[in-house]
């Protein structure tokens, strides 16, 4: 069983630092592409950051210069640093792989975590 475990949400002031770490478990034999996604209530669910399995990345225009998406393809984990944050990056925290391939051959399409509360006080 595949999963995408979203961890290093909470609450925290403006102007300071989260790390968010996304790992996924199962028999995985490749990821491809990874994102960060953020849905604030009321809104719809929007891309935050994206990173291909040859570590380039694209951004938000919201989280440029203040958000950095990484990963460590040995631990399947991608990471999301969030700087100089402020009350509108409140939301939950969604990460997604665009392919899975898992050592069986199956294929996963669009794999989702299950999120984490980010929450940024004024």
């Amino acid at each position: 069983q595949v999963q995408l475990v979203e961890s290093g949400g909470g609450l925290v002031q403006a102007g300071g630092p989260l790390r968010l770490s996304c790992a996924a478990s199962g028999s995985i034999f490749s990821i491809n592409n990874m994102g960060w996604y953020r849905q604030a209530p009321g809104k719809q669910r929007e891309l935050v950051a994206h990173i291909t399995s040859s570590d380039s990345t694209n951004y938000a225009d919201s989280v440029k210069g203040r958000f950095t998406i990484s990963r460590d393809n040995a631990k399947n984990t991608v990471y999301l640093q969030m700087n100089s944050l402020k009350p509108e990056d409140s939301a939950v925290y969604y990460c997604k792989a665009d392919k899975i391939t898992t050592e069986r051959g199956q294929v996963l399409y669009n794999y989702w975590g299950q999120g984490t509360q980010v929450t940024v006080s004024s």
